[in-house]
């Protein structure tokens, strides 16, 4: 695969258009509450991303499970927006959704169009991100988990982690650290092989 030119947002023309013979896909940015989905978008993004984060209030305390996330301050509320070109012929559209049970009504509108998708997991609430993949297999959207690894995250061993999700073991799982664009990016990169793959393997069968 060519990854050539994938640091540079300057491919773009002077209007932030695609240039011409460009292909743009969808890509979702999924995953529980708390699991990094806006600092993926934030770190990798080639343009000023569209966050739409309020502040978490006392109010939503009985409403929102901040278990294992009590330093959280603020949620996005209803989408994350970035794009990030992979070379001159390839431009993705990232669209992190909501993690908060309350907002999952949103989920069917932004999965529309979504050629696959990030899941991103925090190993030390693996539940978190069981409604995401759930939501992935319902709607047939190819995915890889991506370990978002914080500072006393333990080291689980992949297949452990799998059996845990309950994932195909077709479906890839790599580590990444959201706040890093090259992690982030490494991710997507992971992500595009994957999307590869499974067409390769259509047109095989057919």
């Amino acid at each position: 695969m060519d990854l050539k030119g994938f640091d540079h947002p300057d491919r773009y023309s002077a209007d932030g258009t695609l240039p011409a013979g460009a292909r743009s896909v969808k890509v979702m940015i999924a995953g529980g509450f708390g699991t990094g989905k806006t600092t993926m978008v934030r770190s990798v993004s080639d343009i000023k991303p569209l966050t739409t984060e309020e502040t978490l209030t006392q109010a939503s305390a009985d409403v929102d499970n901040l278990i294992g996330v009590a330093d959280k301050q603020e949620t996005t509320v209803s989408l994350d927006f970035g794009k990030i070109g992979i070379n001159d012929q390839l431009v993705l559209y990232l669209f992190g959704t909501p993690g908060q049970e309350r907002f999952w009504f949103l989920w069917n509108g932004l999965f529309k169009g979504a050629l696959g998708a990030v899941v991103l997991v925090d190993t030390r609430r693996l539940a978190s991100s069981f409604r995401a993949i759930e939501e992935m297999e319902r709607q047939n959207v190819p995915f890889v988990i991506a370990l978002n690894v914080f500072p006393d995250s333990k080291d689980h061993p992949v297949e452990e982690i799998r059996d845990a999700l309950d994932i195909s073991p077709h479906t890839p799982i790599v580590a990444c650290d959201a706040r890093d664009r090259a992690s982030s990016r490494d991710v997507l990169i992971a992500l595009i092989r994957h999307l590869k793959e499974r067409s390769a393997v259509a047109l095989e069968s057919r």
